[in-house]
């Protein structure tokens, strides 16, 4: 079966401390702004499974990890297995979620087959429509819950543009992880300037008040 679009064959960026490749899912359930993979998210999946699977087999003891990233991965029926036959040759596994699926996330969970998440917290729920073109805040928080539940090593973060969110919600956001007993960084991606993206955004630089934010979040370029 056909699931992804893209694959890279070799990070130490994107999964902690660990040599990995990346699988991108093709597709998404959201339409941010700001998402600066737009031929994911519209496109079509290019790369099968056996494909997939050969690939990482070829590389056991070379790699160590597999991110699945988009897109939207927990969007694929066939995550699951696909998942078990990862972790089959070894792997650790790293998901990246938008965290509007945490029914997939909690099966993920059950099977214990990831070994650390990136949660993607959007917006505020008053935000999430006009930013993500759709989406639920709750779906976020449940998402949230079953991974502090299970203990699973997560970081959560969001993207920012002060023509998308203010400073204002951003800080309301990292209070609402920390009165959830979040401790962990709150990590804070500053929008990408001079690539494409979903819509069309002015360009964010000497618009940010660091200083200012990064007394309660932990920010990225």
């Amino acid at each position: 079966m056909k699931a992804l679009y893209d694959l890279t064959p070799f990070t130490l960026l994107d999964f902690p401390d660990i040599p990995a490749a990346i699988l991108w899912f093709a597709g998404c359930n959201l339409r941010c702004t700001y998402c600066y993979n737009p031929d994911i998210v519209l496109g079509t999946a290019k790369i099968d499974e056996e494909t997939a699977l050969s690939f990482l087999t070829k590389r056991q003891g070379l790699l160590e990890g597999v991110v699945l990233s988009g897109g939207e991965a927990t969007l694929y029926p066939n995550l699951v297995p696909f998942c078990r036959s990862i972790k089959a040759l070894g792997y650790k596994i790293k998901l990246d979620t938008n965290a509007m699926r945490p029914d997939v996330i909690q099966v993920l969970l059950d099977e214990s087959l990831l070994d650390y998440v990136a949660l993607d917290y959007k917006a505020p729920s008053s935000e999430m429509s006009r930013i993500c073109g759709g989406g639920s805040e709750s779906r976020f928080w449940e998402s949230f819950r079953l991974l502090q539940r299970y203990a699973v090593d997560f970081e959560v973060r969001t993207t920012y543009h002060p023509d998308l969110l203010s400073e204002a919600h951003i800080i309301s956001m990292a209070e609402n992880l920390l009165q959830e007993g979040y401790t962990r960084p709150f990590y804070v991606q500053l929008f990408r300037d001079g690539v494409p993206t979903l819509g069309t955004l002015p360009s964010s630089r000497h618009l940010i008040d660091y200083p200012l934010l990064e007394r309660y979040v932990t920010l990225r370029n």
